[in-house]
């Protein structure tokens, strides 16, 4: 059997390509591609060509991205796998795991079929009713959010973070950046059980949805450490935030969510970001409130919990919120459906500020 999958042959060339897929092995599936969503902030850096990964290598064992001018970056052109939130159906099965017609979320790229081994492989079984363009969520994007309250929860709670509540529940959280990520975390921490949540993010767009679906929002440019500041008061000295999740790749957000922060407050960091930093100044309230910084990546959860969570739990914390706000996820972040054949030309439009997307989904 042959596939089409999505490629980028060198930065702003998107092209979608034919090849051979491998037979099914024991234990292996054959998935036929049902929907497939954009994670725009990741992706387009390859189209645009400032992924890190690009340019410079990282080191496994070090974790250290290598300088040497001469070292083989992680990845080059043509990019052949784009993409991260497909859901598919089983079309062949070599397992008595799954069973042909089941409906799953695995990460495999804009691609029209994919041969996967489970055992290796991060597969969802999707519940029965749900609507398969929120399942795009389900297997890498919604577990990138999830993991975010786990680390807040850790953060708090240490050892005994048992549950995603424990990092907001009964708390002021501050979600920076009102994208896909920054909306569905706004949501967990709402639905976890947190005192309030207040949404900031730069463009009007995404404040209004952010609005649509209950949440405070505040403009970034207009100062919303001292709004909060003003109207979060715990006692003398200690005003803001209890936990910021910073969700936008930009510096001057990571700035401003430092600026929301009460004395010893977190900011559980879920940005990507591929430029410099002249925005952020670590002299000001990071330093003088004594403020802590996590980055909450789906490659790691919390150290000392990874005997209790893993990815597939992350997946089952998506699907609970999805049953609980699929309906308002539907209507607000699903901005756009297209076709498979008109990815590329969506993607170079929201690369070149064109159209304005939070999620959008390729269907097959």
């Amino acid at each position: 059997m042959r596939r089409r999958n999505l490629t980028v042959a060198a930065p702003g060339q998107l092209r979608i390509v034919e090849g051979d897929l491998p037979a099914v092995p024991d234990g292996g599936l054959l998935l036929e591609a049902v929907a497939s969503g954009l994670s725009a902030g990741t992706e387009l850096t390859f189209l645009k060509g400032d992924n890190p990964a690009l340019h410079a290598r990282l080191d496994p064992e070090l974790g250290l991205f290598v300088p040497d001018p001469g070292a083989e970056p992680d990845f080059a052109y043509p990019v052949t796998r784009l993409g991260y939130m497909e859901v598919a159906r089983v079309l062949e099965s070599a397992t008595p795991a799954f069973a042909v017609g089941d409906l799953v979320a695995t990460p495999f790229g804009h691609a029209t079929h994919h041969v996967s081994d489970p055992v290796r492989e991060h597969v969802v079984p999707l519940p029965d009713g749900l609507d398969p363009l929120l399942g795009v969520y389900v297997a890498h994007l919604g577990p990138i959010c999830a993991n975010g309250l786990l680390h807040a929860a850790w953060d708090a709670a240490g050892g005994s973070a048992d549950d995603l509540g424990r990092g907001v529940a009964g708390r002021l959280v501050v979600v920076t950046g009102a994208g896909p990520i920054g909306l569905l975390v706004a949501l967990l921490a709402r639905r976890h059980g947190a005192a309030e949540v207040v949404v900031v993010d730069a463009d009007d767009r995404r404040l209004s949805v952010a609005r649509r679906l209950g949440f405070a929002a505040l403009d970034l440019g207009e100062d919303p450490g001292a709004v909060l500041k003003t109207r979060w008061r715990h006692g003398p000295g200690d005003h803001g935030a209890d936990v910021v999740f910073q969700c936008r790749g930009r510096s001057a957000a990571l700035h401003e969510a430092l600026r929301c922060l009460r004395p010893q407050g977190s900011v559980v960091d879920l940005a990507f970001y591929t430029g410099g930093a002249d925005d952020l100044r670590l002299g000001e309230e990071f330093h003088h409130n004594g403020l802590r910084m996590v980055s909450a990546q789906i490659g790691r959860v919390p150290r000392g919990l990874a005997h209790a969570w893993d990815r597939r739990r992350l997946s089952l914390e998506t699907l609970d919120l999805l049953e609980a706000e699929g309906a308002a996820v539907r209507e607000h972040l699903v901005t756009d459906v297209v076709p498979f054949e008109e990815a590329p030309d969506l993607m170079r439009a929201v690369a070149a500020r064109e159209r304005h997307v939070l999620t959008a989904v390729f269907t097959f």
